[in-house]
């Protein structure tokens, strides 16, 4: 394992600062992205010895039919929640090469959500799921690995009851490699305590995952909180919560890859009243493809699938279970 992560670059501590420092240096100094770009270039072939990729792939614009677009999605598969309702609501669950936006206020099950799927997205192909891989960047402390053990293990011993009620070859066969270890040695944690590691990992990711090929989802846990602290300069955190958004809008569309982002609430005053809505304003609202608002009444937790269109209908769905996740 540390051969890996030395080889993708995540493991060399030395390297990873150096990452940080050119990406503060750029941010301070308004150096432009391309000129940041060059830099990290610089950087990858002294630490990989290969030519280093930019962070927007080839460059090459790819042409296709609406059809085709339409039998590649159809072909991805979902990443099912284990929750029907909110499966629903998403169309079969969460679609890969698309960024889902999970909204709340804290204790809502944001993180218990991301953490399901992270076990989710490695459901064998036989079961239903896309026998992935999972990414978990983490900017608020709040993984928890003994509550990843209780849904990995309920997660095998239903696929288990499966098999047994079918007794099908391909059940039984994947069912040998399908264990908690190798759910936990499938997911990769990352944890960033500021924005500054927070874009230093996401504009290394494409590395990562060219070394992880088996990674379909993504998620960045918290994604709002490295920015709501220390920003005097609301336009450069617009910049870079923009610059952000194409990166992983690139990384889900080039490692067909589901990114899922968690983001807090804030209240907006109005003229006689205040609502909660989603944090880092308007402009963010719209880096997601899907967006998902959670919240508490009484005893039931509503799941809001927003509209960004105003012609466009809203959904919502009731799960009056509050340990569903």
């Amino acid at each position: 394992k540390k051969k890996k992560k030395k080889k993708s670059g995540f493991g060399k501590r030395s390297f990873f600062h150096r990452v940080c420092f050119l990406v503060l240096t750029f941010l301070e100094l308004g150096i432009s992205k391309e000129e940041a770009l060059e830099a990290l270039q610089v950087v990858r072939q002294e630490c990989h010895g290969d030519a280093a990729r930019t962070a927007g792939g080839s460059g090459t614009t790819r042409k296709c039919t609406a059809l085709e677009l339409l039998e590649e999605e159809q072909a991805q598969g979902f990443i099912i929640t284990f929750c029907s309702a909110l499966d629903n609501i998403l169309g079969g669950g969460v679609q890969l090469t698309k960024i889902t936006e999970i909204c709340g206020a804290p204790g809502v099950g944001k993180t218990q959500l991301c953490m399901q799927l992270a076990v989710d997205v490695q459901i064998p192909e036989c079961f239903g799921g896309v026998a992935g891989e999972a990414v978990f960047i983490d900017t608020e402390g709040s993984f928890m690995v003994d509550r990843v053990v209780d849904i990995a293990t309920a997660c095998v011993q239903h696929c288990q009851l499966i098999a047994e009620a079918h007794q099908e070859e391909d059940h039984l066969k994947a069912l040998e490699t399908f264990s908690l270890e190798s759910i936990l040695s499938h997911i990769y944690y990352f944890r960033c305590r500021d924005y500054i590691e927070l874009l230093a990992q996401v504009y290394l990711l494409p590395d990562f995952l060219s070394e992880h090929s088996k990674v379909r989802l993504v998620v960045v846990d918290g994604i709002a909180f490295p920015f709501r602290h220390d920003f005097e300069d609301l336009s450069l955190r617009t910049r870079l919560l923009n610059g952000l958004a194409q990166q992983l809008i690139i990384i889900a569309h080039d490692h067909k890859s589901a990114v899922i982002l968690t983001n807090q609430m804030t209240t907006r005053i109005g003229q006689n009243q205040s609502t909660l809505v989603p944090a880092l304003g308007e402009s963010w609202g719209h880096a997601a493809t899907v967006r998902l608002i959670f919240h508490w009444d009484n005893s039931q937790r509503i799941s809001w699938l927003q509209a960004f269109r105003p012609w466009s209908v809203q959904m919502t769905r009731r799960r009056s279970d509050p340990e569903s996740y």
